[in-house]
């Protein structure tokens, strides 16, 4: 991984979120299998039908180490683009983590991976592989539109996208954004006149 990526997992996605304006946002319901997963890395996009996850298969192929599958499958919460098999796959060939606008299925086997994986949550039935689909293009995932490298993070609050144009920009804002936050709980956390004063200071703008 390299240091801008070491960076930005460092940082929590509010903090990113703030950096990017919140333009960046994955829909909040593409969470975590678990609070603790945190992941960052670049983005191998993912294109496909509705119930077709050939083109998943192709990605875990092509995937550099450490890359982020990034799978727009429509929001569709029917069909499971992966389970533990597929997943363990990715977790083997060292791939960074699943991110899906859609669903997966076997939670408790993915969850016993221990691999970060992202989705709108979990379904029974699999997807068929007709070979419909494409890799590494442009997508829009969570109503997000990401292209291939851009940089892909989340944790226990959701996701959120940094596009390679933008990156130092916005890693810059981002650490500045923490410690700005940090130095005002230093400042204000358990002091209740701090408090006061910080409030009266928020409500008199």
């Amino acid at each position: 991984m390299d240091n801008l990526l070491n960076e930005f997992k460092n940082l929590p996605t509010t903090c990113i979120s703030d950096g990017t304006d919140g333009l960046n946002n994955l829909h909040p319901s593409i969470k975590p299998l678990k609070e603790e997963y945190k992941l960052a890395g670049r983005a191998f996009t993912v294109k496909i039908p509705v119930g077709d996850n050939l083109a998943v298969l192709k990605a875990i192929r092509n995937a550099q180490p450490g890359d982020i599958l990034v799978v727009d499958a429509k929001g569709d919460q029917y069909r499971a683009i992966a389970g533990d098999f597929v997943v363990g796959m990715m977790q083997t060939l060292g791939i960074g983590g699943l991110v899906v606008d859609g669903v997966i299925r076997d939670i408790v086997g993915i969850k016993e991976l221990n691999f970060p994986v992202f989705s709108r949550g979990t379904a029974v039935a699999a997807s068929g592989k007709a070979g419909v689909g494409e890799i590494n293009v442009p997508i829009s995932c969570g109503g997000v539109t990401i292209n291939p490298g851009d940089i892909v993070v989340g944790d226990a609050d959701g996701v959120v996208v940094v596009p390679q144009s933008i990156e130092q920009e916005v890693l810059t804002k981002s650490q500045d954004k923490l410690k700005k936050d940090q130095l005002r709980e230093e400042k204000i956390s358990g002091n209740r006149e701090a408090i006061i004063k910080h409030l009266d200071e928020m409500l008199s703008k």
